[in-house]
């Protein structure tokens, strides 16, 4: 895939707030030239402002969805408590984006559950959604309702959320979108910890045992080419229970199957784990040339 060249421009003058569908479609079917789509559920951190940036780089245009999607949380999990801070949202991003769409849920889905919804099929049923149950069908419905509101010509994802990249590639793919995804690099807090709305929830101690992910992914590819070698980290993190996993897995980016003895090229490295009863992810790529 042949890259854009960077953009120079400063980016808009001012960011416009939107609510509704319609002042949405209106507004772009008013933009000239490429856009991007950043889709977030708000509380934005220094890692979504590295996903505007990407955006910024390789459009013209860019649209922000800050929407906390009910779809993809469980019974138990934390819908209510999910932080919502539109103003502080609109503060770090304005002049960067051109719209930020922030709809109400009654907004977006007049009826739910919607009559109909995407499913994401055996690959949103293992890890996180073995967790999960239902949380990427939740997932790929509101991506699909949001590429068709916003029609990016590319949309940015963060590599950390593996599973969802992966699933949202497929989904495009499996439905003909047109529309390009555009994986962006994890962007970690100085310890190494990678940003996440959840690390809110963390206190000092927690931030500090939440960096054994980290660690296990520095120690994973610096054991690359050898998939042995780094199958042997992930089996020697899950046993030192520095915290609570759930996995560490070596997987074919592709399939999300595990590798096997004779897998050559990319392989994702994927962990979670739960730190005062929050739910941690990492991950990585590394290149695997021997067994």
């Amino acid at each position: 895939m042949t890259q854009d060249p960077p953009r120079e421009d400063a980016g808009p003058a001012a960011t416009r707030l939107i609510t509704t569908r319609a002042e949405l479609r209106a507004r772009r079917a008013a933009m000239d030239g490429t856009v991007a789509a950043v889709l977030t559920m708000g509380a934005l951190h220094a890692g979504h402002l590295a996903l505007v940036e990407r955006a910024r780089e390789l459009a013209d245009h860019v649209i922000l969805t800050d929407f906390v999607n009910p779809l993809q949380f469980g019974p138990g999990e934390d819908y209510e408590a999910y932080p919502r801070t539109l103003e502080q949202d609109l503060a770090l991003v304005d002049g960067l984006v051109d719209v930020v769409f922030a709809p109400s849920v009654q907004e977006l889905y007049p009826v739910l559950p919607p009559m109909v919804s995407v499913t994401a099929g055996a690959a949103g049923r293992i890890l996180e959604g073995a967790a999960r149950p239902g949380h990427f069908d939740g997932v790929v419905t509101v991506v699909a309702k949001l590429l068709q509101l916003t029609a990016p010509h590319l949309s940015v994802f963060g590599r950390k959320d593996a599973q969802q990249l992966a699933i949202i590639q497929r989904l495009v793919g499996d439905l003909d979108l047109p529309v390009r995804i555009e994986p962006v690099e994890i962007q970690r807090e100085p310890s190494g910890l990678a940003r996440s709305s959840r690390n809110a929830y963390l206190g000092e101690a927690g931030r500090e045992q939440a960096l054994a992910l980290s660690r296990t992914i520095a120690a994973a590819r610096a054991a690359a080419p050898s998939a042995g070698a780094i199958r042997s980290v992930l089996r020697e993190a899950l046993e030192r229970a520095e915290i609570d996993w759930d996995y560490a897995h070596a997987l074919d980016p592709a399939t999300l199957e595990p590798i096997g003895p004779e897998h050559r090229g990319e392989v994702l490295v994927v962990l979670a784990g739960t730190v005062e009863g929050t739910r941690l992810l990492d991950a990585a790529v590394a290149v695997v040339t021997a067994p």
